[in-house]
């Protein structure tokens, strides 16, 4: 693909922005009617900085590296029909990509703003997330209001704003985390998450659905030995549906031993990572060092030039937001959380507890926990809610008097 970039072309993709506006603005009615809370303003104003982080994205890919032109290189010169790549993984991007750039000649500028678009809508659905469970306005750093902070934060933007899995994946997490709420009257929405996490990213369903398992069985109070064995069975249904396209991501589709020969993918995987240029050797680590590496490395110690000072400073603030809950008021607030919270807390650490044993490499580290660094934010932002609350003297949906005191 040629590196300088066409003028032409840009100018042709920005045409597409009125039409996005549009979609956007109906969009932004449609959820102020369910949630007073909405605020179309902020949502605009976020749209403005996605689309900033769009054009800075578009700019790097044009001058190093980027699966975004493989993609793109890729459905622009298949011979191929459409249904070829309706599969799971990489080619569900070229699936979606393909009616696109083969049926409406779209170019590599206007499929980038497509997906970048694509991104945004998951940061719409994170922030109805937060807001609907606590409406509060929660500050941290003394003045620095926590939404806020964690909807602009750039990484998240950076890796959710060009054609790739990384913005279709994150649409569907933030769908699925907002139907966890009303699973029953939002089914569609959580329907539409679970397909977009299993046909992007299959072992992530698998994740998820433990995660949701487990948020459930942990809830004494709020689900009966009844729903909870009819939960369970059809997720385990669903997993056995699925389980072939789920274990041939990590080539385990024909084992007669899964953990031995996941063991052995693992530690394979990783040594083949840790090789790179910003490998590391985590192979010997024990596992809250895998974690730490995970959730925050780099750090300014072990950056990886500018790019990575810049994630640095970002990788500092989810150090400091962790470090709100590094208390014992917080595992007593965590036992009687609402099932959506353990479960989001389940989520994180299960996933995070997987990728540790394939991920070496610094740049995909930093890639691949923007997936899940919005439900860890959601435990934070929640525990911090629910104490703000008993500190006001309202009401919360536990029993306050289970709950520890705010200091």
């Amino acid at each position: 693909m040629n590196v300088a970039p066409d003028f032409i072309d840009i100018g042709i993709a920005l045409l597409l922005l009125p039409f996005l506006y549009i979609l956007n603005q109906y969009l932004f009615k449609k959820l102020k009617e369910k949630h007073s809370f909405f605020s179309g303003r902020l949502m605009n104003i976020l749209s403005l900085y996605h689309l900033l982080f769009a054009a800075i994205y578009y700019a790097y890919a044009r001058f190093n590296p980027s699966d975004s032109k493989r993609y793109f290189n890729l459905v622009k010169e298949t011979d191929h029909g459409w249904m070829h790549f309706f599969q799971t993984e990489t080619h569900f991007i070229d699936f979606m990509s393909y009616p696109f750039i083969k049926y409406m000649g779209f170019s590599y500028e206007m499929m980038m703003l497509l997906f970048a678009w694509i991104g945004f809508l998951g940061f719409v659905y994170a922030y109805v997330f937060f807001k609907e469970h606590i409406s509060l306005e929660i500050k941290v750093f003394k003045k620095i209001d926590f939404l806020l902070l964690i909807l602009f934060l750039p990484n998240m933007h950076f890796w959710t704003a060009s054609l790739g899995k990384g913005a279709p994946i994150f649409l569907g997490l933030m769908l699925f985390a907002y139907a966890l709420k009303l699973p029953k009257e939002r089914w569609a929405t959580l329907l539409t998450g679970s397909l977009l996490i299993f046909a992007i990213r299959p072992h992530m369903l698998l994740l998820v659905a433990m995660g949701a398992v487990t948020g459930v069985m942990l809830c004494r109070h709020h689900f009966s030995w009844k729903r909870k064995a009819a939960i369970v069975a059809g997720v385990i249904t669903g997993l056995l549906l699925f389980q072939e396209p789920i274990l041939r991501v990590v080539n385990l589709h024909n084992s007669s031993d899964l953990v031995g020969d996941f063991i052995r993918f693992s530690e394979n995987r990783s040594g083949k990572l840790a090789a790179s240029d910003s490998g590391v050797n985590m192979a010997h680590y024990s596992i809250p060092e895998k974690f730490f590496t995970f959730w925050f490395r780099p750090l300014f110690f072990d950056a990886p030039g500018f790019f990575g000072i810049i994630v640095s400073i970002e990788n500092l603030i989810y150090l400091l937001i962790f470090g709100k809950i590094f208390r014992t008021k917080f595992l007593r607030f965590i036992k009687h959380a609402p099932a959506y919270v353990k479960t989001s807390l389940a989520l994180f650490l299960l996933t995070s507890f997987a990728m540790t044993f394939i991920m070496s490499n610094l740049g995909i580290i930093i890639r691949q926990k923007t997936m899940i660094m919005y439900f860890m934010f959601f435990v934070v932002y929640y525990y911090l809610g629910q104490e703000k609350k008993i500190t006001l003297g309202l009401n919360t949906e536990e029993d306050s008097r289970s709950l520890p005191k705010a200091a």
